[in-house]
């Protein structure tokens, strides 16, 4: 059988939203990716740790809302494998695409080791919650998982080509859907600025404090060329000190310190890759955060009904270095589309 997807033929109704105007957003300095594994971080117990000294504030997903009872159907919750159902022990989402296949984040099941080397997670160090909007002991169906495949060209650490499939031992038994994924043609329409999407998931919320609610927040596409002018833009901001030092130091003309640094700056790789979404608002403070990750980011299709056309893979750090970036304008999510081939090849060779 093989990997459901959409074709270009359809109509996505987003695509009637207004497109943003022209004009430049007024971007916030924006720190760099986490990289730390969040399975890791919810098997040490930091998680819960966190949670203890979370300071209060409103209750939702960066900019989101509570997320009705059944609604996102697909929507499934990765846990460490043997431990109880609950907010500590959920580290990242995934998405129901066939009957026993999750699909999700590489980041959320390709762990770095103790001697620096990365691997991937073995099936019993997974579980994964179907069927319910809570995390909560009695809710939903946790399934053991059978295999884990991640894409081979993601490189641990990084984000690029940042996508996992995950085979479940069953189907699950209690009510759920399946969704539907775009092929590359319809990716590409599905990629403008101005489409509305929609993020889902369990992640950290305002304040630090994890949520056992799924929930949700609107947000939109963004060019993605605004926002890698933005992060290159602070990273280029955040290297001309030591730059400049190196300059004096060797006694550099100023002429071929202009040429150098031109050339630096051109030679630098793009943070938000063609294998990337980016997704937020202009004004701030909607996205993605801690615990989110490997969730879909999916679109409102006419006639009514969603596709999944992203996966959420990265976001900003906060201003201390450590959580989410919670007035962020964007975040960076794994482009499905660019995958539906390999996805048609696990899926076929492991029956």
């Amino acid at each position: 059988m093989t990997f459901r997807f959409l074709s270009a033929a359809a109509l996505v109704g987003a695509l009637a939203a207004p497109v943003l105007g022209e004009e430049t957003a007024d971007y916030a300095t924006p720190k760099e990716p986490a990289i730390a594994s969040p399975y890791t971080y919810a098997k040490s117990g930091a998680k819960a740790e966190r949670a203890k000294s979370a300071g209060e504030a409103g209750a939702k997903v960066i900019g989101g809302e509570v997320a009705a009872d059944g609604a996102w159907p697909w929507q499934v919750a990765l846990l460490v494998g043997g431990a109880p159902v609950s907010t500590e022990s959920q580290f990242c989402g995934g998405s129901l695409v066939m009957d026993r296949w999750i699909l999700t984040a590489a980041h959320c099941v390709h762990m770095q080791q103790d001697d620096g080397s990365y691997a991937d997670l073995w099936p019993q160090d997974v579980a994964v919650l179907v069927g319910t909007n809570q995390l909560a002991e009695g809710t939903g169906d946790l399934i053991p998982v059978e295999a884990v495949f991640r894409h081979p060209s993601y490189v641990g650490g990084g984000f690029d080509f940042d996508i996992a499939l995950i085979k479940l031992s069953r189907a699950p038994q209690v009510p759920y859907q399946t969704i539907e994924v775009p092929d590359a043609e319809y990716g590409d329409i599905l990629n403008q600025q101005g489409v509305t999407t929609i993020v889902t998931g369990w992640g950290l919320q305002e304040g630090g404090m994890a949520s056992a609610e799924l929930r949700q927040a609107e947000i939109q596409v963004l060019d993605r060329e605004l926002c890698n002018t933005a992060m290159l833009e602070a990273r280029a901001e955040d290297a001309a000190g030591g730059f400049g030092y190196a300059v004096q130091t060797l006694g550099v003309s100023e002429a071929d310190a202009y040429a150098i640094w031109d050339e630096l700056v051109a030679r630098a790789p793009k943070p938000v890759s063609e294998n990337m979404i980016c997704s937020g608002t202009f004004e701030g403070g909607k996205t993605s955060c801690n615990g989110d990750s490997g969730g879909p980011l999916v679109v409102p299709v006419e006639g009514g009904g969603y596709i999944q056309a992203g996966i959420v893979s990265w976001g900003l750090t906060g201003m201390e270095g450590r959580g989410c970036e919670e007035t962020a304008l964007f975040s960076a999510y794994t482009n499905i589309s660019k995958f539906v081939p390999w996805l048609n090849q696990v899926i076929e060779a492991n029956p």
